[in-house]
């Protein structure tokens, strides 16, 4: 890359973030007409139109915000260069992105943000709750926490495996009370399933382990499926009937006897807790901070 490809893309972006070409200038201390140049000369270089232009205001089109993207990632990158090559720094600090599932995250990773944010006060943290996947390169992401395998991870990812969830079938004791105990696999089919329901509107099988330690899933019928595992747990507490669910996310309902482990002798490994992070950035005080923070996670 030779330097008029770095030099026009500052105009580019300062451009697009001002809204005109005098704004830019005023704020990259140059001339309107040295603006508008360059990036008149940016897009003959790339054969494209970036901007629409009219008397007021400046419009990105499709080509010129992907571009502009792109531009934003370039800077960034830099600056997080230079950031690793500044020894001196140490302090962890700036924006730092984090991704995590919608309940784990809540439940799970939360109780470790606070005391990281207390102890680093200059790090402005940015929390994205999602359960779909998320591919940290095209959205910034430093680091993420996944329940779920991650298969064929680029060797650019870093992965930190965290464990396991313990799945476990529990129940409301009035529940219990009312349809009676189960006390193995063949009569627990018989209770009322309240299962999860996929995107695709599928239910999520139960998954059982064989008597020489091998897992097997089980589709079950069902009386109830929902889409959200906290409205899982509303419905399990409320002693509609009877569930699979991760040990972490029963275990304050177990210990207050909200509900109650049935057929114990069941209690599969689950999905695998990983934490997963662009290797390049590792090196950053604020992201090595996070990583140091989050090695307390615990799945079971």
């Amino acid at each position: 890359m030779h330097d008029q490809r770095l030099k026009d893309i500052v105009p580019f972006v300062a451009s697009v973030e001002s809204g005109s070409f005098a704004a830019a200038a005023e704020r990259l201390h140059l001339t309107g007409s040295a603006i508008s140049k360059s990036v008149t000369r940016l897009e003959a270089r790339l054969g494209s139109r970036l901007l629409e232009r009219t008397t007021r205001s400046l419009t990105l089109t499709d080509a010129g915000s992907a571009y502009y993207q792109t531009c934003l990632r370039i800077m960034e990158e830099l600056a997080e260069a230079e950031a690793v090559l500044a020894a001196q720094r140490t302090i962890p600090s700036g924006r730092l992105r984090l991704a995590v599932p919608n309940t784990y995250g809540r439940l799970g990773v939360m109780p470790l943000l606070i005391p990281f944010c207390q102890q680093h006060p200059d790090v402005e943290l940015s929390l994205t709750f999602s359960d779909r996947f998320i591919d940290l390169f095209d959205e910034g992401i430093d680091v993420a926490v996944r329940i779920g395998g991650s298969p064929d991870l680029p060797a650019s990812l870093g992965c930190r495996a965290m464990g396991r969830e313990r799945m476990v079938f529990c129940a409301a004791p009035d529940y219990l009370a009312r349809a009676g105990r189960p006390t193995s696999e063949s009569e627990l089919l018989r209770h009322r399933a309240i299962l999860y329901e996929r995107v695709d509107g599928s239910t999520k099988p139960w998954l059982f382990t064989t008597e020489d330690g091998h897992p097997h899933w089980r589709q079950v019928p069902s009386r109830m499926a929902l889409g959200d595992v906290d409205a899982q747990m509303q419905a399990l507490c409320a002693g509609l009937g009877v569930a699979q669910m991760p040990s972490w996310l029963v275990r304050d309902a177990l210990a207050s006897g909200a509900l109650e482990v049935i057929v114990p002798q069941q209690q599969p490994d689950g999905l695998p807790l990983s934490v997963i992070w662009p290797r390049r950035k590792q090196l950053l005080p604020k992201v090595d901070a996070l990583l140091a923070a989050l090695d307390g996670l615990q799945i079971r």
